[in-house]
């Protein structure tokens, strides 16, 4: 076997959602901050994104995380996520995978029964609580960063759909929110086909027609992804989060529920210290709730606090042959979706 390059990851998912975790192989990418590392990748040089997402080293369903030493003094673990289309600032889901793998495999002392872990991300310092029984991280609770509503009730125009209502709001990363009644859809496997296309449509029309960005953070602008949002039968919050390049996050969504409980809070539909469940298109669940608010760089802010559980379920390790003609992978339509322009 001749590599030239060789990365191994611990795989783990998140009530469904699996967030890979680079353990070795990648150094460090250049930005004197997690938020310039991640406009370098975006904005830069995308080849380790391409080479560690795209096919046959990746696939659709999945998120890849780079970790680094931390440049917040305050934080432990620096890290970055890679998915189909570019890197993000924020998932609550692959930050459960990261902490669940950084504890379970010793590359962080676990202390029982608790062990707070300080991440350093994009959007901001993220603190992880993780319940540690036996050498097993049994669950892992994020104060999330500083979320709001931005737009509601936004309209769009959507091609083949016509005048769409939207919700759009912060959670670490941007969201436009969508209820699946104005389809007359709910939120189950069966759908999944149909809210990945009405989600993707409504994704190219909001970044098209509305002016969306942080008013802090540079790098922040436009939506990373649409959520459907309703409610189960029994009255618990539902949700699925279509990422590109067309697929729904297996994960409740801790990005997304942020973002949607911002809204929530907006409207009166939710206090603070009130803890919900939220649940996924597979019926896993996060609790969710608003510890606080504040207020932040002008803008009404709520302080989510999202919880969770992670599952290690593999070691994987890839390599690149020279003689390899797909060095950057490849990516086609009967996996990926036909929403390429969703995609670098």
């Amino acid at each position: 076997m001749r590599w030239k390059k060789t990365i191994t990851m611990v795989e783990a998912h998140a009530e469904g959602e699996v967030g890979r975790i680079v353990t070795s192989g990648v150094i460090d990418v250049p930005g004197n901050s997690m938020l310039e590392k991640m406009n370098y990748i975006n904005e830069v040089d995308d080849s380790l994104r391409q080479f560690l997402v795209f096919e046959p080293r990746g696939y659709a369903q999945m998120s890849t995380n780079l970790i680094f030493d931390p440049i917040n003094e305050k934080a432990d673990i620096g890290f970055l996520i890679l998915q189909s289309d570019k890197a993000h600032a924020m998932s609550g889901s692959n930050s459960i995978c990261l902490v669940t793998v950084l504890l379970e495999t010793e590359m962080i002392e676990m202390h029982e029964p608790e062990t707070i872990v300080i991440l350093d991300t994009p959007a901001g310092l993220v603190r992880a609580s993780a319940t540690c029984v036996d050498g097993k991280c049994e669950r892992v609770t994020l104060n999330m960063n500083p979320s709001y509503a931005d737009q509601l009730n936004a309209i769009v125009n959507v091609e083949g759909l016509g005048k769409v209502t939207v919700d759009i709001a912060f959670g670490g990363i941007f969201y436009a929110l969508i209820d699946p009644a104005q389809f007359d859809l709910k939120i189950n496997p069966e759908n999944a086909r149909q809210l990945v296309d009405i989600g993707t449509r409504v994704h190219r029309a909001v970044n098209s027609q509305l002016n969306i960005h942080h008013p802090a953070l540079k790098g922040l602008e436009g939506i990373s992804y649409t959520m459907f949002v309703g409610y189960d039968d029994d009255g618990v919050m539902k949700g699925a989060t279509i990422l590109p390049p067309g697929r729904i996050d297996r994960s409740p969504c801790g990005t997304g529920n942020s973002a949607r409980l911002a809204v929530m809070e907006a409207r009166g539909q939710v206090k603070v210290g009130q803890t919900l469940k939220a649940r996924s298109i597979i019926d896993s669940e996060f609790q969710v709730e608003i510890v606080s608010k504040k207020i932040i760089a002008g803008k009404s802010c709520i302080l989510p606090k999202i919880s969770g559980r992670g599952w290690i379920h593999g070691i994987h390790q890839i390599g690149l042959d020279p003689s390899d003609p797909y060095p950057l992978g490849y990516k086609v339509a009967d996996c990926w979706g036909d929403a390429f322009d969703l995609l670098s």
